[in-house]
């Protein structure tokens, strides 16, 4: 089964920690990075596993490319019911009210399709001290028994 991880982006972070993922999760087979913006959701089937990395921007939203992606998404209504997903959401914990909402954006949309969350929501906290790449590793061994 291959793994797809797609990544929204603003600065390179989300980007960043994706690649980082790419080593742990093919140890589970090949592996596939999209950028959201690029991505076409013909890419999300139900037979694959599916990792969404995303920043959060502004005021709680997705990054462009991510926006763009998911309102394609929201438009087309695909089934996706049996894909099965985890997400790794990047926030900063200095805006309090819209932390990760990225993360909690993208878990809503793939449920509401039919989706199924695998394994915790991770929230990377750019305020912290955490490496985000490392972050992700660490995130992407835990997930790796899950798929």
């Amino acid at each position: 089964m291959p793994v797809h991880i797609f990544y929204g982006s603003s600065t390179g972070t989300a980007e960043g920690a994706a690649n980082s993922m790419v080593e742990v999760f093919e140890k589970h087979g090949p592996v596939e990075v999209h950028d959201m913006m690029d991505a076409e959701i013909e890419a999300l089937d139900p037979a694959d596993f599916h990792v969404f990395v995303c920043a959060t921007y502004g005021e709680g939203e997705l990054p462009s490319g991510a926006e763009y992606f998911f309102q394609t998404l929201d438009d087309a209504k695909p089934d996706l019911t049996g894909l099965r997903f985890a997400v790794f959401g990047l926030g900063d914990t200095i805006y309090e009210d819209t932390f990760n909402q990225a993360g909690k954006l993208i878990s809503k949309h793939i449920k509401d399709l039919g989706g199924i969350r695998v394994g915790e929501r991770a929230e990377h906290d750019n305020s912290g001290e955490e490496d985000p790449d490392e972050t992700a590793v660490e995130w992407a061994a835990e997930i790796l028994p899950l798929i």
